[in-house]
């Protein structure tokens, strides 16, 4: 099936249906949020989890839950529910979804919001991608070498500095902070012992060694130099050798790797870097390129996901709903011009959903218990 809806289809005014993946995800509240605040389409949303008590399915208009990205019977259980739910785009939240949903989307009656193929897989691969942005001769590309025993580790990080400065590594395909780690040899151990929370992201190579030996093969990683400055992520609609809206945002204020505060900026650099590479990868529909800035002020790509960002909500109150234009664009519609109120901040807070013993959900508020909007 073709991977956009035909723009000859007349849905004005009509319901779509999109049905999300990943409704358990941080981000999930604030994407149904988007979705259903698009304007000029009735959006019904079908949540999909692997887990059965998913706070999303609260949210959605109808819930179901689902095998693994990874495992059997995925595709086929997407497809039952496509067809069953009469859904129109497929919008997958979660990194371990999107590989089985590309490579089964031909067989998916359904528009799914995933880049072609090749572009996937290089955006997924964080070595892979800084080859690439280098081959290119892209400015914001990070020295980085990828190494698969300890010798070449060793080696590499010696190559970036360390220890006279920090180096950091993580594995080539991984999503959040999982296999990220900074070593800092001059890192205060005693003070962020006892005056920080714990925070496994800085150690020292002598605290790792010990650790990688014990894999039965050492692992793949991708060593890459230190980068000092301020950290940006730039969402991205892309249609491949063209863009719609670009807007960064600051990522002031992170755990595990979600962002809890940030400000909508109008940094020229990132929204001109971000353009070109989704360009030259052929990139499509909503994602999310991470940036930070090296000791001289050039901003550098961390890695790219490929999918709505969970903090994309950020965004939308500042005037540009990106996971709904990213759905227009899915149904061969025109993407208006948005304009963005640069300089809007966001602090996330969070909030408790809550299930009774009959299996009504509420919200709890000022006033009391508050039932959700949505059926559980």
């Amino acid at each position: 099936m073709s991977q956009q809806a035909s723009p000859d289809r007349d849905r004005s005014g009509a319901d779509v249906t999109v049905l999300m993946t990943g409704a358990g995800a941080p981000g999930a509240s604030g994407i149904v949020r988007s979705l259903r605040a698009g304007g000029d389409h009735d959006v019904r949303i079908v949540g999909v989890d692997m887990d059965p008590d998913a706070y999303g399915f609260a949210l959605v208009d109808a819930n179901y839950t689902v095998p693994a990205g990874t495992a059997d019977g995925y595709l086929a259980r997407i497809r039952e529910l496509v067809d069953a739910e009469a859904v129109d785009v497929v919008l997958p939240l979660t990194t371990a979804e999107l590989q089985p949903l590309a490579d089964g989307r031909e067989s998916i009656d359904a528009t799914v919001m995933i880049s072609p193929n090749e572009a996937l897989q290089l955006a997924n691969d964080k070595g892979a991608l800084y080859a690439t942005l280098a081959e290119q001769g892209f400015a914001c590309a990070p020295r980085f070498r990828v190494v698969d025993d300890e010798a070449d580790f060793r080696e590499a990080v010696a190559a970036l500095g360390y220890p006279e400065t920090p180096v950091c590594f993580k594995r080539p395909v991984a999503s959040g902070m999982r296999g990220f780690r900074v070593l800092d040899e001059g890192e205060d151990r005693l003070t962020r012992l006892m005056e920080e929370k714990p925070d496994a992201a800085v150690t020292t190579l002598d605290e790792v060694l010990p650790v990688l030996r014990e894999a039965e093969e050492f692992p793949e990683l991708v060593v890459m130099e230190y980068l000092p400055g301020e950290e940006y992520s730039v969402d991205v609609l892309a249609m491949g050798d063209d863009v719609g809206p670009v807007v960064p945002r600051s990522r002031e204020r992170t755990r595990a790797g979600i962002s809890f505060a940030g400000t909508v900026e109008k940094r020229t650099d990132l929204i001109e870097a971000a353009t070109a590479i989704a360009e030259e990868l052929g990139l499509r529909y909503n994602v999310n390129v991470q940036f930070r800035y090296d000791a001289a002020g050039t901003p550098k790509v961390i890695e790219i996901n490929p999918r709505v960002a969970g903090t994309i909500v950020m965004c939308v109150g500042a005037g540009a709903n990106m996971p709904y234009l990213g759905v227009k664009h899915a149904l061969g519609e025109a993407v208006p011009p948005v304009d963005v109120a640069w300089g809007t901040e966001m602090v996330r807070y969070w909030q408790e959903l809550f299930r009774s013993p009959d299996g009504e959900t509420y919200l709890v508020d000022e006033a009391g218990p508050v039932p959700t909007a949505r059926p559980p």
